[in-house]
């Protein structure tokens, strides 16, 4: 089993990481799910740095300060909406995991924890999600050893959980 991966499922506004990566709309002005909780746990802060960014693409990654959670900094993502396979979905969900990592290793930030990205309004099937972010990561981890000293995936659900754990088994 590698130690520098792990599945866990809890509530991310709690875990007391590096970063957090926040699942995102394109205005990155808060939301349901995922987004809405991070922004309710970080404070009015949070939302009043995300509008002087002025939103993200989907595939891409903006950082923030972290403000009244314990992760230091929140990576915003913008996971793509599903629509049954055939708009680049799969590479852009690949591309939210990839371009998060950058920017932590850019930040010079250690241990972050990631969420479902696009499982929950956007429709993405979980089981394909979950083995694009684990591929995605490893890659990741693989290619810049020792950049990132551990990647969380916070699951919220005994299926999500499930369904990372299946896939991390393969990378053990």
């Amino acid at each position: 089993m590698r130690d520098d991966l792990e599945v866990v499922e809890a509530d991310i506004t709690r875990l007391a990481v590096d970063v957090i990566v926040n699942a995102a709309n394109e205005s990155l002005l808060g939301g349901g799910g995922v987004d809405g909780a991070i922004h309710a746990a970080a404070g009015v802060e949070l939302q009043g740095e995300c509008r002087l960014i002025g939103g993200c693409p989907t595939g891409e990654a903006r950082i923030t300060k972290g403000y009244r959670l314990p992760a230091r900094h929140v990576i915003h993502t913008v996971g793509p909406i599903w629509h049954g396979g055939g708009r680049g979905e799969d590479g852009l969900l690949e591309s939210c995991y990839r371009n998060s990592l950058a920017l932590a290793r850019e930040a010079g930030l250690k241990t972050i924890a990631f969420p479902a990205i696009s499982t929950g309004v956007y429709h993405f099937p979980l089981n394909r999600a979950a083995g694009i972010a684990v591929r995605a990561v490893v890659d990741e981890l693989d290619r810049n050893r020792g950049s990132i000293e551990k990647v969380i995936f916070c699951t919220f659900g005994a299926a999500a959980t499930e369904a990372f754990r299946l896939v991390l088994k393969d990378f053990s």
